[in-house]
């Protein structure tokens, strides 16, 4: 499901973090809706039919990038430009989760990480987007017209209760990471209100509990501890919908604007959790999500 979107034909769609879960969800969508895209990761091993199916695209680029180097930002504008000619629209999806920080759970509390584990988190997750905005904006600025997503967490926001704020999952041991998306959805709305004047819009999208490339091992690795399981995930496609919406329009549209994809989805008809829930998990997780959602009854 994914609204028409006729203002992509031929755009340019780069995405970061583009092999897996939602990152590839996106490639493909702005495939199936006219657009050119720009699939990047740092690796893409363990998806060589995704690579090769992008490979017989005439309309996909697919490229190696580490959003930490400035050199490989470098050489994927410099073959983006030379390949599609310009830039339409940017989705900063690439991200260090911190259960590969902190694996196998991912789960330590804030005084348990060190300043090492923040700088290589920061690095990724907020100087990343960062970085390649700086590069790949210029020539949406340059002709008036493009569009930048950064994905986020709903464990960034809070709440104002009895005239103080409390935040959504205080206790769900995710730092040094949600610090980072907290730092992200803040200069994004910065972005936006900056790059206006451009034409450029700059958006931030809140994902449901997604079925990342990751998703499986770590709940594997959280009950052999004996950790609950946690809530079964929506499939990575239920972000589609909202980021082809953000992506034909710019600033002249909206801007500077945090989604719960969710919400959105449920609000213009493309389905509620419900729609999304991703009920095709491998025999040992389908058993363990069958199990937590009797006893939720």
């Amino acid at each position: 499901m994914q609204p028409p979107t006729p203002q992509l034909e031929g755009r340019v769609v780069v995405v970061t973090g583009g092999a897996r879960g939602m990152g590839r969800a996106f490639v493909r969508g702005a495939l199936a809706a006219g657009a050119r895209a720009v699939a990047t990761d740092r690796s893409w091993a363990g998806v060589d039919d995704f690579r090769a199916e992008l490979a017989s695209n005439e309309r996909a680029l697919v490229l190696d990038m580490d959003v930490t180097s400035d050199a490989q930002v470098d050489e994927v504008f410099d073959q983006t430009i030379a390949k599609f000619g310009t830039t339409d629209v940017l989705i900063n999806n690439a991200a260090l989760l911190n259960m590969f920080l902190f694996p196998p759970t991912g789960r330590l509390t804030t005084l348990e990480t060190t300043p090492e584990d923040w700088r290589k988190a920061l690095e990724v997750n907020v100087i990343g987007p960062l970085r390649v905005s700086r590069r790949f904006a210029p020539p949406m600025i340059e002709k008036r017209r493009g569009s930048i997503i950064n994905i986020v967490s709903s464990g960034i926001l809070n709440f104002s209760r009895g005239g103080g704020y409390h935040a959504l999952r205080p206790e769900s041991l995710e730092m040094p990471y949600m610090a980072c998306k907290a730092a992200l959805a803040n200069m994004s709305f910065y972005m936006g209100a900056e790059l206006r004047a451009h034409n450029v819009a700059v958006n931030t999208i809140i994902p449901g509990h997604t079925r990342g490339s990751w998703f499986d091992d770590t709940v594997r690795s959280r009950i052999a501890v004996g950790m609950h399981p946690g809530r079964r995930p929506v499939r990575p496609e239920h972000m589609v919908p909202l980021a082809l919406f953000l992506a034909s329009q710019d600033a002249s549209g909206v801007t500077g604007t945090m989604f719960d994809v969710m919400e959105w989805n449920a609000e213009h008809g493309f389905g509620d959790y419900n729609t999304w829930f991703e009920r095709s998990l491998p025999e040992d997780l389908e058993r363990a999500f069958a199990a937590a959602e009797t006893a939720a009854r």
